[in-house]
């Protein structure tokens, strides 16, 4: 190769070299940089409502000499609750079976007993302004424990966005302030991380009245918290 034509690029590259220092001189931020800049904060929305919607639990118990006689009484007096909760409008889809189990009798400190015990439990899922008459229904028809009941709202996940949106309307509001002390104005979001959810339902125990059993619902609080950075000018 022309040893001219070697140096000839090696200058080529140096100037190349000076060219960058000076375009982009020392401190300068890249555009990505740039975008981390600017007001940060992290803001709450919440969002309030009445649970629609209650699950509870009911449980059949019966003894028998045998397993066998303990499994069938048990079968009869299950079929006679989870007939009498479909009667009742109860949908066979918001009926689950929970648990189903046969085992020698014990006494509470442990001894074994003669016979047998069985047990069958379902979870099932009604409107909540239904849920003390349904108690009372499943007492009346064979089940020896009832528990619950677990509220929800049917509409949690809009419910939701709609708190996500009240977030995002907090943490502006939050920027806003900062901005105003520091003498500067907010622009536009440049990023926006989630987190946080709804609170989890609230548990009520239920009992077994001679009167109509009554559940309320009250209200349930439904957040989200974002994380929010603002452009600042």
């Amino acid at each position: 190769m022309n040893p001219t034509r070697i140096a000839v690029a090696v200058v080529s590259a140096a100037s190349l070299l000076v060219l960058a220092a000076v375009a982009w001189p020392e401190g300068a931020s890249s555009a990505a940089d740039e975008a981390e800049d600017g007001i940060t904060v992290t803001a709450v929305g919440s969002i309030k409502a009445v649970p629609d919607r209650a699950e509870l639990s009911f449980g059949v118990t019966t003894d028998g000499a045998t397993a066998k006689d303990a499994s069938r009484a048990n079968a009869a007096r299950m079929t006679e609750l989870i007939d009498a909760l479909k009667a009742a409008g109860v949908r066979a889809t918001d009926i689950r079976t929970q648990n189903v189990s046969v085992s020698r009798r014990h006494s509470p400190n442990g001894e074994q007993l003669p016979g047998y015990t069985a047990e069958n439990s379902v979870s099932v899922k009604v409107a909540s302004n239904r849920a003390g008459a349904i108690v009372d229904l499943a007492v009346e028809n064979g089940a020896t424990n009832a528990s619950g009941p677990s509220f929800d709202v049917s509409d949690r996940e809009a419910l939701y966005r709609d708190a996500l949106r009240e977030a995002v309307r907090e943490a502006r509001k939050k920027a806003e302030a900062i901005a105003g002390a520091g003498g500067v104005s907010v622009g536009d979001v440049t990023r926006v991380v989630e987190g946080g959810g709804a609170d989890p339902p609230v548990y009520l125990e239920a009992a077994a009245r001679t009167q109509a059993t009554p559940i309320e619902p009250g209200q349930e609080e439904i957040q989200a918290t974002v994380t929010v950075t603002f452009a600042v000018g």
